[in-house]
């Protein structure tokens, strides 16, 4: 039987222990917690090690808290707890950070282009805006598709000052619903943790829905290039932060290599 080591029971009962108690009590602790592109009014210091520890569903939390219950506690009984605790904490920062700065280059061209258009509102620029940051791919939004009304509308009155101001509160909206979601999880870590049991122990069956063996180094590789592949063929509604979980392999893979170096010199 599986023995369930100190630090991975405490990640585990700190995670549910967070997750109940935001049911509980309806209180969002993403829109506080969670992690925000760095230019958002709502972005904070802390967020890159807090929004590691929050999770957005029953679904989400279920996921990582199993891959920490089943791959954690080998990694453990090698490193010892110290360890492991900072090679989880360090992934989970790491991916938060990379995604942070990942998310930048991709939201302040919007920050950008919203501060241009309001402050020079015309319907050519409009009618850009909305075709460069389409809202939609980001979940449902049928409010967004009164925006090529409003445009149309626009386009034939360009004089009409409140069409205008009724463009300037859109183009708003438009950066309001980007900017302001956050993203939160342990996936970054608990993708940290899968690449470094594939890596220390590369040749392990795994049993997929406990019926198809799969050893671990191609489970881990699979699952890495789905993220890639996920990443740069986005789907709409597809609220998953794939640099995340990649960012976690990789802060993962670097961590791993600097450990290795470092105890080959002691021998």
């Amino acid at each position: 039987m599986m023995r369930l080591t100190p630090t991975v029971k405490t990640i585990l009962i700190i995670n549910v222990a967070l997750f109940a108690l935001e049911a509980l009590l309806r209180v969002p602790l993403g829109d506080i917690f969670g992690m925000r592109v760095v230019f958002s009014d709502d972005f904070a210091i802390y967020q890159p090690f807090t929004y590691m520890w929050l999770h957005g569903g029953f679904g989400h939390i279920l996921g990582n808290m199993l891959a920490v219950f089943f791959f954690g506690p080998m990694l453990e009984m090698v490193w010892g707890s110290k360890r492991f605790l900072q090679f989880y904490l360090i992934c989970g920062i790491g991916a938060g950070v990379l995604f942070g700065a990942a998310d930048f280059v991709e939201k302040y061209p919007l920050k950008q282009d919203m501060e241009r258009y309001t402050a020079n509102p015309n319907p050519d620029d409009f009618y850009t805006f909305i075709l460069d940051h389409d809202v939609r791919r980001f979940g449902a939004h049928t409010w967004f598709d009164n925006m090529y009304n409003l445009q149309e509308e626009y386009a034939r009155n360009p004089d009409d000052a409140e069409l205008r101001e009724a463009t300037i509160i859109s183009a708003k909206r438009v950066y309001s619903e980007i900017i302001d979601i956050n993203m939160v999880g342990a996936s970054g870590a608990v993708f940290g943790i899968l690449l470094a049991f594939a890596m220390l122990f590369p040749n392990t069956q795994i049993y997929i829905y406990f019926l198809f063996p799969v050893k671990a180094k191609y489970l881990v590789l699979f699952y890495g290039l789905y993220e890639l592949y996920s990443e740069f063929n986005r789907v709409p509604g597809d609220n998953i932060a794939h640099l995340a979980h990649l960012g976690g392999m990789l802060v993962a893979f670097i961590l791993l290599k600097i450990w290795q170096k470092n105890t080959t010199r002691l021998y």
